[in-house]
């Protein structure tokens, strides 16, 4: 039955209220404008016993459409990837789990030891010379990289394509808004930059350029073209990577990247309604000390034993405020040790098979799709596992034939768009090497019959 809930009598309330100096429960929230506070009281439900509370939650939960009930080909940032059980099986182990922040950090080595071999994974993954102990999720590691790029230039203008993710840009758009400068946002009317858009803006006034590689539409940007003409300016090469991808293309550190970032979800953490996540970042050694968050090194100690230590902390936290590269305070360890543990199993084989059935399978899916009558790709180029179509019909009656035979997607780019009346009945698909033959024929099938 549980315990009964017995409330405050209204003498009871009346004290508590008077032994911490209010009048009133309103008194406690009288720093909050009274247009966004609720003005009516709440209708909630009966106190129910523990069973019962367990039972009605599991019921809400039922009504949701998750990836144990169907079919996902929706992508746009998080993905649905294979992933060996022993990787969560390992990184749930109590010693990982109970591990927090190393303040006394050389006590702690089995933390930095993980978090040592993560950065040497992203290092080795992009071909960058350092990398940080991780960071919250892709969007702010964007943001954190584009202040970093103002940092070390000088310069107070960012330029970013607008084929990098909708949600990146706006998170960017938000930490440049707070120390006064600009974010030119390029067009991309073919879904991939065009240089000769960005050629004027690059130079001593520009800190950075930004670009996502796949970008968010899935196509290839010409990153070895803008790494050639960034070269010899003082314009920072910032990309954000897909991680899987660097499996089979050219990593960013070969094609003159400065800093690279990305978003860990897709090694080995599950999409999870949309996070938790971790965000990666890796630079040219020579920025080292203008990158935020924390660095694990590794020395001997006085017996010439190996061992970890925390390198660099440029956080507030830490050290001077007015010497911290920037406030972020965490670096979502816990996933990032999943993201690690991920890419050891897989290898560098098994990282390539990966990446290889996504493009496979994607371009396989296309052709399908592409086949039926009024359907055609949105941009032309190469793309990695996402690409973007144009349906005959509005985008909505697809999505509900689709969630009607119990497949979720694709992304309409109208939701992320709006402005883009061009691309109104264009959905962004996603496949990855976790979706079969079968299941690839059963959307196309629908797709079909859409009429």
């Amino acid at each position: 039955m549980g315990y009964p809930y017995l409330p405050l009598t209204p003498e009871e309330r009346r004290k508590m209220l008077s032994d911490i100096g209010v009048e009133s429960v309103d008194d406690l929230f009288a720093d909050i404008p009274r247009e966004i506070k609720l003005q009516k009281n709440l209708h909630l439900p009966q106190p129910l016993a523990e069973s019962e509370l367990i039972r009605h939650v599991q019921q809400l939960g039922d009504r949701n459409v998750s990836l144990d009930t169907h079919v996902s080909f929706l992508g746009a940032g998080v993905y649905q990837h294979l992933v060996p059980r022993a990787v969560h099986h390992l990184a749930n182990r109590a010693e990982f789990l109970t591990a927090y922040t190393p303040y006394q950090a050389e006590i702690s080595q089995g933390v930095l030891q993980a978090t040592f071999e993560y950065q040497t994974l992203i290092c080795n993954l992009t071909g960058m010379e350092v990398a940080n102990a991780s960071m919250y999720d892709g969007a702010t590691a964007l943001a954190e990289a584009a202040l970093m790029a103002m940092n070390i230039t000088g310069s107070s203008r960012v330029v970013a394509l607008e084929s990098i993710h909708p949600d990146y840009r706006e998170v960017v758009e938000t930490y440049l808004k707070t120390v006064g400068a600009e974010l030119v946002v390029l067009p991309t009317d073919t879904g991939r930059a065009d240089l000769k858009d960005l050629k004027p803006y690059v130079g001593k006034d520009t800190a950075a350029v930004l670009v996502q590689q796949p970008n968010f539409f899935g196509l290839l940007e010409p990153v070895g073209e803008i790494g050639a003409l960034l070269e010899d300016v003082p314009t920072l090469f910032v990309v954000c990577a897909n991680p899987i991808s660097l499996g089979i293309l050219q990593p960013p550190g070969a094609y003159g990247a400065d800093i690279v970032v990305g978003d860990g979800q897709p090694l080995g953490n599950p999409p999870a309604f949309g996070g938790p996540s971790f965000g990666f970042m890796a630079a040219k050694e020579k920025y080292i000390r203008r990158m935020p968050g924390r660095i694990v090194g590794e020395t001997r100690d006085d017996a010439g034993n190996r061992g970890f230590v925390l390198t660099l902390q440029t956080r507030e936290q830490h050290i001077r405020r007015h010497r911290a590269t920037s406030n972020i305070c965490t670096n979502s360890a816990h996933s990032a040790l999943i993201g690690t543990i991920y890419l050891a199993m897989l290898g560098r084989k098994g990282l390539r098979e990966v990446a290889s059935q996504c493009v496979q399978k994607a371009h396989y899916t296309a052709e399908l799709i592409t086949a039926l009558p009024g359907w055609e790709l949105l941009f032309e180029g190469p793309y990695f596992h996402e690409f973007a179509v144009r349906a005959p019909v509005h985008w909505s009656k697809v999505q509900a034939a689709l969630l009607d035979e119990e497949i979720i997607g694709g992304l309409p780019l109208a939701a992320v768009y709006p402005y883009r009346s061009e691309w109104e009945n264009a959905l962004l698909f996603c496949v990855t090497e976790a979706r079969t033959v079968s299941e690839i024929q059963h959307l196309v099938q629908v797709l079909e019959e859409v009429k």
